[in-house]
């Protein structure tokens, strides 16, 4: 079976192309490596880009670009998603359902990280928030402060989420798309079956689990998203 090694990019269509870019440049530091009269393509690494933007009627993530492995055949993978109908997630892009997931929600992942992609059953399609990696916890402090003198207020955080246990901290971009900025992310050991131990967990060591819905697995530092989050 072909799997999935990461999601690549994420594509936005948008009412205002040029406002969304330079909040993604001059904001969030991406950097525009192409631009034609259909999309503007901004990448935060060395790869071609990882987000890209188009016009269109309202803010909204349309489609998420996944990478396979360089030796990996297209036209075998084409072949296995053709073979499969339902649970595309995991039986085609072979993402891992995680063990911690509840009944309305679930995390699906590839490779060590914690979570790529969180899907949550609220009765409505659409996209809830993009998250983008610090470098730890004095780099979400830097950035916190540059938002605010920029003119981005904070709609949660900064906090600690239980499930993850990752540092976040979450806004609305112009578009008014969430974006969450985040720093110190579980990762799992595939082969001892935990997570690097970090002197925050609550378990020793912190495996895979059935989070309760307690607000804990939201924020361990005790406050919860506001209703504005929901929007």
């Amino acid at each position: 079976m072909i799997r999935v090694k990461k999601i690549a990019h994420a594509t936005y269509e948008l009412p205002d192309v040029e406002q969304q870019a330079q909040y993604y440049t001059e904001v969030l530091g991406l950097t525009v490596t192409d631009k034609s009269k259909e999309a503007i393509y901004l990448a935060s690494t060395l790869d071609h880009h990882s987000v890209v933007l188009k016009r269109g009627a309202q803010a909204q993530c349309i489609r998420i670009g996944f990478q396979l492995g360089t030796d990996d055949d297209l036209g075998e993978f084409e072949r296995q998603v053709k073979a499969h109908v339902t649970k595309f997630y995991c039986d085609v892009l072979g993402f891992r359902v995680s063990d911690w997931m509840a009944d309305f929600f679930s995390f699906l992942r590839c490779g060590p990280d914690h979570h790529t992609i969180n899907l949550v059953e609220t009765g409505s399609n659409r996209h809830f928030h993009t998250a983008f990696e610090l470098r730890d916890w004095a780099h979400l402090q830097t950035a916190c402060d540059y938002l605010s003198l920029n003119g981005y207020q904070l709609l949660w955080g900064p906090g600690r989420h239980g499930i993850g246990h990752n540092l976040f901290a979450y806004h609305r971009s112009p578009a008014g798309l969430i974006t969450e900025t985040f720093a110190e992310l579980d990762r799992m050991n595939e082969e001892l079956g935990y997570f690097e131990p970090r002197p925050w967990h609550r378990d020793n060591p912190q495996k895979p689990k059935v989070w309760p819905k307690d607000p804990s697995a939201a924020n361990l530092w005790g406050i919860m998203p506001p209703e504005e989050m929901m929007k």
